[in-house]
Parts: C-alpha cells; structure tokens; sequence
C-alpha cells in the first residue's frame, strides 16, 4: 500500500518525460483568450487562434498540453497554428491552472473532472460551443487531441461527448475510465491492473447515452516511453475498437523509418482507428523538421505528428488543396484509364486492394502493362496521384 509521500513523489512526476522541465507560459504569443465561454466549472483558462481570412464552416481542432506545459508553449513547439494557417482551421487551446494542478496536468483520472456534464471536461464542452458559435465553425468538424495528461484528457471528451467529435488523437495517453484516484493513475500508467477489452469496452460505452456513429481515432506512443507504458496504447485502440465493432486483427500494417503503423478500417473502407508506435522514443510528442520546435516532451524523431494527425482527420494542407476545383483538361490530352484499386476517403493511404507490394504482383503483360506505362507517365506529368 502506498504512503502519502509515495504518492506525492508519483504526483511530482507526472510530467517527468525526457529534458529538463521548463516553467509554462514563455513561448511566443499566437494564442489570444477566449474570454467568457459559460459557468466553465472546471475552472480552466480558454485561448484560441484564428487564421485570417477564415472561411465559415472551417473545422476546430481542440488541443489539450501535457503536464508542466502551457497551451502558448504546446502550440509553439508541437507547431499547430502554423499548420491551422496552412490549411485553414480553428484552434482552441484549453489551458489548466495551477490552483487545479500544481502540475497543469488535467484531471483525466478524477471523477468530477472526467464525467459528461461536470468539472473540466464541461469547461472544454463549452469552451467547444463558444468557439463554433462565435467564429462561425463546422459543428461536423470538431477534433481533439492532446498529448499525455492532455492526451488522457483528450479521451475523456471523446468517450463522454463522443457525438461532437468526428475525431480524435491521443499521444502517450490512456484508455477512458479506467483510474479514479491518484494511486490507480499511476498504476495505469505503468501498464500494471490491465482491463479486458470488455471491460475497456464497458467503461467507454458508460461514459454517454450515444449510439454512434464514433469519432475516428489516431493514437501515437513512444515504444521507449517510461512515463506511459506502450500497452496503454494498445488498451485505447481496444477500447474504440469495440464500439466500431472492429476485430483485434488491424487491416493494415506498415513499417516506415522506425515508425510501425497499424490501420483498422470500418466496412466502407475508411481508416477509423490508427495505431502509431515509435521506434526508440520516450515520452513526448512526435515532430518532424518541417515544423514544430523541440524541446521538454517534444522530441524530434523525423516525423510531424501534428501534419500527420491533420492528415488523417482530412483536414491537412493537402487535403484542401486536394478539394480545390483543378483546371480543365486540355482538348489534346488524354484521359487517365480508369484505376482499379479500391482508393479510401484519405489520398495518402492504401487499402487492403493497395498493401505495399501489390503492385509489383499485378500482371504487366497486355493490356495491363499498357495501363502501367501510361499511369506511369501520368505521374510524371502530375496529372495522377
């Protein structure tokens, strides 16, 4: 049994990850307060950033710091509002408070703080509603993320308001409901008292009277994290896993630059939950050299989760470059031969009909080698993807 100082000890640790903490509230300022939002009973701060020239109906993504950060320091170094002018979306920042946390982790294991309707979690509900309405925003396009502490938290509003978000991200975080206390945190963290996924299952169901459809998920873990044991990972792809009514067997897998990605798709063949595991990296959130900016839990491993998360929800610079009209063809250019691969609703991925190396098994005599010469001088002239 633990003695009180063993659990403060724990508590001081929460945001230990890999560097040195630095104090929150010194990056530079994107983010402007949101001021008032509703009875906010969580007490949390509310900031946000606009991109000029936002058209209505642009999306929301809702972002949630980890312990010992701040939300102005999140979005500088993870590198979202560069990406939201980018590609064109809303950012709200909730930021947590000394006097809820000394750590400004958010209360993701807390009762009050983790049900529907109660605590921080109806802070950031309403937070969400203020947001839409002010800026004129797309209720359908609402997303979260968060990473840690943020990133449990981030699970929370999916699993207790799961009919707002159209998606979500949770990085080194863990499945909903499954500490109450201090104690039961911390043993979730270290991969100790593991659920069934019936029980994952249970909990998550619990959390709200809804009956789908579900938000599409994305979970990133560094398989060298000692903060959050990897097999927190695998508990939250389980526990979304069931009420997609998805089986344990992924539909996709791929290992890239030491990153292994596993894809599980609904009967549309659309990617609905993805599990990302890095290779050799603790505890922190992803970043590639295009953007973001390293630091304390922010960890340069050669790859953006933050464009990476955009673009799996759809909403990334691509994608809406991707759904601009494109000019018509000219009269002397022939039209692309039909492909016959089963294409998903994100350009970026392949479907079970597109695994790596399936083409280099399709026939290349007649007129399917035809086909190929021609696709391949298609590409070369950009004309097909």
């Amino acid at each position: 049994m633990r003695t009180m100082s063993d659990t403060m000890a724990l508590l001081a640790s929460l945001g230990a990850g890999q560097g040195t903490p630095f104090s929150a509230g010194h990056a530079p300022g994107r983010l402007l307060p949101l001021g008032d939002f509703g009875s906010n009973p969580g007490s949390l701060r509310g900031l946000y950033h606009r991109p000029a020239d936002l058209p209505e109906g642009a999306p929301l993504v809702v972002v949630l710091h980890g312990c010992k950060q701040s939300a102005g320091e999140y979005d500088h170094r993870a590198g979202w509002s560069e990406l939201a002018d980018q590609a064109g979306f809303a950012l709200l920042y909730p930021e947590q408070n000394h006097g809820n946390n000394p750590n400004m982790c958010f209360n993701w294991f807390r009762p009050r703080d983790a049900r529907r309707d109660s605590g921080e979690a109806l802070s950031i509900r309403q937070m969400i509603a203020a947001m839409v309405e002010t800026h004129g925003l797309d209720r359908d396009r609402v997303f979260v993320t968060g990473l840690s502490a943020g990133g449990a938290m981030a699970n929370v509003m999916l699993a207790t308001y799961p009919e707002i978000f159209a998606g979500g991200a949770i990085i080194a975080g863990l499945a909903y409901g499954t500490a109450t206390t201090v104690p039961e945190a911390f043993d979730c963290m270290r991969g100790q008292g593991t659920a069934s996924d019936e029980e994952l299952w249970a909990l998550l169901r619990e959390a709200s009277a809804h009956a789908g459809p579900w938000p599409r998920v994305a979970i990133w873990q560094g398989a060298a994290d000692h903060t959050v044991a990897p097999s927190n990972a695998d508990d939250i792809a389980a526990q979304w896993r069931s009420v997609h009514h998805l089986g344990e067997a992924p539909t996709q897998e791929e290992v890239s630059g030491g990153r292994a990605r596993r894809i599980w798709r609904n009967g549309a063949g659309e990617a609905v939950i993805e599990l990302n595991t890095v290779a050799a990296m603790g505890h922190g959130t992803p970043l590639g050299e295009d953007l973001g900016v390293p630091g304390p839990y922010m960890l340069d491993v050669g790859i953006s989760s933050t464009r990476e998360i955009a673009r799996f929800w759809g909403i990334d610079a691509a994608e809406r470059a991707a759904a601009k009209p494109s000019p018509s063809p000219k009269k002397s250019r022939p039209a692309a031969p039909p492909v016959p691969a089963i294409r998903s609703s994100r350009q970026d991925e392949r479907t079970e009909t597109d695994a790596p190396g399936a083409s280099s098994r399709r026939a290349v005599k007649g007129s399917d080698g035809v086909r190929g010469i021609i696709e391949q001088a298609l590409r070369a002239a950009g004309l097909m993807r």
